[in-house]
């Protein structure tokens, strides 16, 4: 009787160890003290960035774009994430979805694919072109946005009084470059400054006369949007 009851107290001893041993693996112990069960890989518990719902790991973590802690994302009855959904065969027919393996092995002539998408300005392709300095817009010779330019084609004609007072400037300082070089080459810095080329500065030193209203062109060859030429204030 007594080899009895010791064979069923070491029984009882075995199973509480053994069974501490399985189910405690599963169960991890939170902040606050409490005991929660601990998702398995198995269960396909997914982690998601509040910030950055796009992101998506099999397990917890940093979110790799603003580096907040991941959390557990939520998911339907059927284990599927909120981003995700499931179809039977028959509704894919009826909706018209099909698949198709994209890669190096079918890339063979005759194969095509037909998508639906939203065509984006590429933004490497982008420029601005600007006036350097601060006048009116008179005339602008873009008819519409995307319009191709090319380097060096008139974009616009600008009417700027402190480009007016320089080129005054600058005509006043001819009689000046030998006795005053300094002041002049201040005068001609200024309108490079502004970008304009040597061939116009020279043209404005030729015909010492003030031009009035400037033509604006071109730096590169790019599509420009004719939204980035402004009016400017006087």
């Amino acid at each position: 009787m007594n080899k009895n009851v010791i064979y069923i107290v070491i029984a009882l001893i075995i199973g509480v160890v053994v069974g501490g041993f399985i189910f405690g693996s599963f169960m991890v112990e939170t902040d606050s003290g409490d005991l929660v069960h601990e998702h398995s890989e198995e269960s396909g518990q997914m982690w998601t960035c509040s910030m950055h719902p796009q992101i998506m790991q099999p397990e917890p973590g940093d979110c790799p774009i603003c580096g907040m802690d991941l959390i557990p994302a939520k998911s339907d009855g059927e284990g599927f994430a909120l981003n995700e959904i499931k179809m039977t065969e028959n509704a894919m027919a009826l909706a018209n979805i099909g698949t198709t393996v994209i890669g190096e092995g079918n890339s063979g002539e005759g194969q095509k694919i037909t998508l639906s998408g939203q065509i984006k300005v590429n933004e490497e392709a982008e420029a601005v072109q600007s006036s350097y300095f601060d006048g009116r817009l008179e005339q602008l010779n873009i008819s519409y946005e995307g319009q191709e330019v090319n380097k060096g084609a008139l974009l616009a004609t600008i009417y700027a009084p402190n480009l007016v007072a320089a080129q005054q400037e600058l005509i006043s300082s001819l009689s000046l470059k030998e006795s005053q070089p300094a002041l002049y080459e201040a005068v001609r810095k200024k309108l490079k400054l502004w970008k304009l080329t040597d061939n116009q500065i020279i043209a404005i030193e030729k015909s010492q006369k003030v031009q009035e209203y400037f033509p604006i062109y071109a730096t590169v060859s790019e599509p420009l949007p004719k939204k980035w030429f402004q009016r400017g204030t006087m």
